[in-house]
């Protein structure tokens, strides 16, 4: 009897996903761990194996929705596995052509010139059939949570944006003159990320009126600093948490983004990975934006948007010099958070990031 593949629990709040593709053909002979399709969910991307070896039927074709637990598709135990092809023989070397037999010279020779033939008339190409002007897929269960969340977040909290810039002089310094240490200790580079969620924890510590959620008709006050850093994937955006960031060295935190960028890229992320943030960090600048008003990732009250380094003019001890600076944004709830809390706050990242040796040293 053939052996059903089925959905399986994928998280305490995944009830589905859909088929994004099979990893082989009708009727391919699959061995058990063989990955048979990748699944898509409004959270990771899961990938379902074989638990038994035999010929695949499919059931569920790419794009269907289905729920845990529904059979996309069955394999046949009693088919037997394909005989290994035998190792093809080298084929003979074509014998040499015998040579051609000398003709006898005669006194006179006639050159018989052939007559040009005319050239072919040129083809006429048919004209291009023109290529649709819009194509329709249907929206991934990944984007139809962001696309939820979003428009959620905008229609029950009060969202405001205060913005700042700080001068990167120092960090950069600071990274520069520490980076070939830190590789050699650490095995990772230290980027910027880093300094920001240390900076982050540092604010959320001195403002804690930010470290909130709202539950109901109920303020949440939380003590821990699991901070999520937005991640641009090709499935779309997604928000790994890095779990007791207070907690963790500058190495321990890259180690942790480079791990998260990892699974992101080989579709490994977990649900687990994605839950339970006090408060998110989303880096524009990487694509090049210059400022803009980041939403908040429900039920998170706060989230900082980090934008692109300019090297532009400033008064410095009334001079005008030139510094790398960059512009950042915080967007927040304010029905539980007021605009001196908001301020504050960002005003205390900015001190973090322009003297980045207090960081180091807890001061």
């Amino acid at each position: 009897m053939p052996a059903d593949i089925k959905i399986p629990a994928l998280g305490e709040s995944v009830a589905g996903g859909q088929i994004a593709k099979w990893h082989f053909n009708e009727g391919d002979f699959v061995k058990v761990g063989d990955i048979l399709l990748t699944l898509e969910t409004d959270k990771v991307a899961a990938e379902v194996t074989a638990e038994v070896s035999g010929a695949l039927h499919i059931g569920k074709q790419p794009g269907d929705d289905v729920e845990v637990g529904a059979v996309v598709g069955q394999i046949d135990e009693s088919a037997a596995a394909p005989a290994a092809k035998a190792p093809e023989q080298p084929k003979p070397a074509p014998a040499a052509a015998p040579a051609p037999e000398p003709k006898p010279s005669n006194i006179t020779e006639f050159k018989v010139v052939p007559k040009p033939e005319p050239a072919p008339a040129p083809v006429t190409k048919a004209p291009a059939a023109p290529e649709g002007r819009v194509t329709r897929k249907k929206m991934s269960p990944l984007r139809k949570k962001i696309a939820d969340q979003l428009v959620s977040a905008q229609r029950t909290a009060a969202i405001l944006t205060t913005f700042n810039e700080c001068d990167m002089s120092n960090v950069m310094a600071l990274r520069s003159k520490l980076q070939d240490a830190f590789v050699a200790k650490n095995g990772v580079k230290l980027g910027f990320m880093s300094f920001f969620i240390k900076a982050v924890v540092e604010a959320l510590k001195a403002v804690p009126q930010i470290n909130v959620r709202v539950e109901g008709e109920e303020i949440v006050q939380q003590h821990y600093y699991d901070i999520g850093v937005a991640v641009g994937t090709e499935r779309g955006l997604i928000v790994p948490v890095l779990r007791d960031a207070d907690q963790k060295s500058f190495a321990e935190l890259e180690k942790d983004l480079l791990g998260y960028a990892a699974k992101a890229k080989e579709g490994k992320i977990q649900v687990s990975d994605l839950t339970g943030g006090v408060f998110t960090i989303s880096n524009g600048g990487v694509y090049g934006s210059l400022l803009s008003t980041p939403i908040i990732n429900p039920p998170q009250s706060a989230i900082l948007g980090m934008h692109s380094i300019q090297q532009r003019p400033v008064a410095v001890d009334k001079q005008v010099v030139i510094r790398p600076m960059m512009n950042l944004a915080l967007s927040y709830d304010h029905r539980v958070v007021d605009g001196k809390e908001a301020v504050t706050f960002l005003i205390r990242v900015k001190d973090c990031i322009e003297n980045p040796a207090r960081m180091l040293v807890g001061a």
